[in-house]
């Protein structure tokens, strides 16, 4: 077997060199395969990378921007494409782009015109062939520029009264002005931003096609005299014109269980009807299946007042938190006067499933044992007619254990049931009902139980929590306040080799132990997320963006006020105040997380993250809690270790089975870049290295070099490196990872650089998980 895998190397580069002399047959006679594609500026106004968005016809992909792996997939099959082999083989690559001079001369003329747009009117785009040999060619596109036009003066003509004193009021937000470069792309925005100040002005009927622009240059200066028109409202091309008409809201209609389509007057009177505010809702049978004051909690489409955009999209938004509603549709009725132009807006509300149960079976991976869980929830989505969801879920998970020594049975058991309900508003006294009405916000209480059986010890949570969540006006940014969370940690069994071990351990890390006990844990709570490409998904976004992510946490400093309050010392037999004869944990923690998303193509990015976080425990506690530990390692850390076997600092253990729960610490730094490519259909491809570790901020006896120092802290930062692959199936990612060590701050000497030496067994480490690791 040792001798099979330099067999089986050789003969996978092999039959690449073999594919890539292939190629050959796809070509045409007298043609040429585009080989690559260059854009080249003299200006650094106007980026290349820009410009690539206008090249019509690119080169064949390349794995990490370095081998056209796909093509030479493609080129390995045979030119009979009866045989299934070969059809499979085209499928699953890239067919040779074959260079033409159409599409290369209507990509120079595309390039052209965007330079042009972007003041560049003189700009030229030169179309250079290069021959790379007999049968290849590489295209370059080289952009001279010359001297941008720039905007000396802007002026307007309005003819419409109204709208040129709408205009002349905006002048603080208006975007042209003298001196900036005659940009095509920054009048069309204009053009945009004027629309939408005047949709929310009541100009229902207004568009931007009635927005114009004139620019007069002169000869040899550069300068454009720029004029901005706003044509009056016609009914037809051949009618007469006239002023652009505001729109008053006349009633406001919600239609429950109908369709869009139908909302005659006919449709509507055979169905009953209520008044709620300032509201008419029709709707079928003895009541409505949401109360009327919940839906007019989400309008935003006032009566009586003039017609805007804003107010529908905000209606549109508001409705959204309603898990009732499986879509909502607005529709206006007009009714222009000779002195007015009224609106009737019909609100459609379709309505979802009350109910849904559903099953989920999974595979885990825990530091490389194996295991599988099943869980069945039951869901309603409109437990009291106002869209309140309430969700219950019972699960089961099963793990094998490996690598523990002295217990017959190594497996570990998970049983646990949770229940939540949601309200899609601010629950909380004393907020005002405008408040209410201007954050989109839902309101959540939980309770849940779980009972853990591993060899070494059980430990059963109680829990109960009461939460809020919120967006803000800032698009992609999220805010979450765990206002109360109350756990109750109970470790009803410990096995006598595991107490022996905490006891042994009593001299190198005497806080241990006190992870391991029954323990209160009262929490608040802050988190707040932004994603600059907005409401992100698994997928990896398409263009360059950014994502925040900060959190914050205390526990116990009110119920250690209030026990100190009542009692000035702990009682004699303990050393913590208690309650109940349980100790409560206290401490504070912050973490924040960073990612940067570089896009180089539609096929490659590159991804950098940073991560940092602390927490600190005072007062009630000696320690932090084992679940609010740090550690190090595993698929979303520092791939080259499996999960908590690394640090902290320089700690290198002591090869017990019961030693990863020495791998842990209050404070963690997680360095990450990580290069992505498209390989095939549905797989993605990764290359990466990983930085970091965890460290103490407390002495531990045996542990001096797990302590966090400003002076050596930098020496004890791992590293790793690694290549991975994931199958992407759009609503699901599945990730294979694999790291190897790079740098070993747990050893010493050589050891400590395992990617002079590497030892595949000693230095490897494979993941398995779902999703990306930032």
């Amino acid at each position: 077997m040792k001798k099979l895998i330099p067999i089986c190397s050789s003969l996978f580069v092999t039959g690449f060199l073999l594919a890539g002399c292939s190629v050959g047959k796809f070509i045409p006679e007298g043609q040429y395969l585009l080989e690559d594609v260059h854009v080249e500026s003299d200006n650094k106004e106007v980026k290349p990378s820009e410009m690539h968005a206008y090249v019509r016809q690119k080169p064949n992909a390349k794995w990490f921007s370095l081998v056209k792996i796909p093509m030479y997939i493609y080129s390995s099959s045979g030119l009979d494409s009866t045989k299934w082999f070969n059809r499979f083989l085209r499928k699953l690559g890239d067919k040779p782009r074959i260079y033409s001079r159409t599409l290369a001369e209507e990509s120079r003329r595309q390039i052209q015109r965007a330079v042009q747009n972007k003041g560049y009117m003189g700009a030229q785009v030169k179309l250079d062939e290069v021959d790379k040999s007999k049968k290849k060619k590489e295209v370059r596109y080289v952009i001279r520029t010359g001297n941008p036009y720039v905007i000396s003066s802007v002026a307007y003509d309005i003819q419409d009264y109204k709208i040129r004193e709408w205009v002349a009021n905006d002048s603080v937000n208006h975007t042209l002005k003298p001196g900036m470069r005659f940009d095509v792309n920054a009048l069309e925005e204009e053009r945009g931003r004027i629309t939408r100040m005047l949709a929310n002005k009541g100009y229902y009927r207004f568009n931007k096609d009635y927005i114009t622009f004139q620019a007069d240059t002169m000869l040899n200066t550069y300068q454009v005299d720029l004029t901005l028109k706003i044509e009056p409202f016609r009914r037809s091309k051949d009618a007469e014109p006239e002023l652009h008409r505001q729109y008053y809201v006349r009633d406001v209609n919600y239609v429950l269980d109908a369709e869009a389509s139908d909302l005659s007057e006919r449709s509507l009177s055979e169905m009953d009807s209520l008044k709620c505010d300032d509201l008419k809702i029709y709707y079928n049978g003895k009541k409505t299946y949401l109360r009327p004051k919940v839906i007019a909690s989400s309008n935003r489409i006032q009566k009586g007042q003039l017609y805007a955009s804003d107010d529908v999209e905000s209606t549109f938004s508001f409705l959204s938190r309603l898990r009732i509603l499986k879509y909502s549709n607005i529709r206006f009725r007009e009714e222009v006067r000779q002195d007015s132009a009224l609106l009737d807006a019909y609100t459609v509300l379709s309505r979802n499933k009350n109910q849904q149960i559903s099953f989920e079976i999974e595979g885990t991976n825990s530091a490389g044992d194996l295991g599988a869980a099943a869980s069945v929830s039951y869901t309603h989505r409109n437990l009291f007619r106002g869209s309140e969801t309430f969700t219950t879920k019972v699960r089961g998970a099963y793990e094998a254990i490996t690598g523990l020594e002295g217990y017959t049975n190594s497996n570990y058991t998970e049983y646990g049931i949770e229940s939540s309900l949601s309200f899609p508003q601010f629950m909380f006294p004393f907020l005002s009902k405008k408040f209410k009405r201007n954050v989109r916000a839902t309101s959540e209480v939980g309770v849940k139980y779980n009972w853990q059986i591993r060899p070494e010890f059980e430990r059963t949570l109680a829990a109960a929590s009461w939460s809020y969540r919120w967006i803000s006006k800032r698009q992609g940014a999220n805010h979450r306040l765990d206002l109360l969370d109350i756990n109750y940690i109970y470790m009803p069994y410990r096995s006598e080799q595991f107490r022996k071990y905490l006891d042994y351990m009593d001299d190198v890390n005497p806080l241990l132990r006190y992870s391991y006990e029954d323990l209160f844990i009262l929490r608040l709570g802050y988190t707040y997320t932004y994603n600059s490409s907005g409401f992100s998904t698994m997928q990896t976004a398409r263009r360059s963006s950014y994502s925040i992510r900060f959190n914050v946490e205390e526990s116990g400093n009110l119920i250690y006020g209030l026990s100190k309050l009542i009692h000035n010392h702990p009682r004699h037999d303990a050393e913590s105040y208690q309650i109940g004869n349980i100790s409560f944990a206290q401490y504070v923690k912050a973490d924040f997380d960073f990612a940067k998303n570089f896009v180089i193509d539609n096929r490659n990015s590159v991804v950098f993250h940073f991560g940092l976080g602390i927490a600190v425990p005072y007062g009630n506690s000696k320690s932090l809690p084992f679940e609010k530990l740090y550690f190090s390692g595993g698929a979303n850390s520092v791939r080259g270790w499996s999960v908590r076997s690394l640090g902290p600092g320089g700690y290198r253990g002591d090869g017990n089975s019961l030693d990863y729960v020495n791998h842990t610490g209050d404070m963690k730094l997680d360095l990450n870049l990580e290069y992505r490519t498209h390989l095939f259909w549905k797989f993605k491809g990764a290359a990466f290295i990983d930085a970091g570790n965890v460290w103490t901020l407390k002495q531990r006896d045996r542990q001096s070099e797990g302590q966090f120092k400003f002076n050596t802290f930098y020496k004890q930062i791992a590293a790793s490196y690694g290549l991975g692959i994931r199958l992407d199936l759009d609503f699901l990612i599945i990730r294979f990872d694999g790291g190897m060590k790079a740098f070993n701050p747990m050893e010493t000497e050589t050891r400590r650089f395992p990617l002079i030496r590497p030892n595949f067994s000693r230095d490897f480490a494979f993941h398995f998980a779902v999703g990306y690791p930032f």
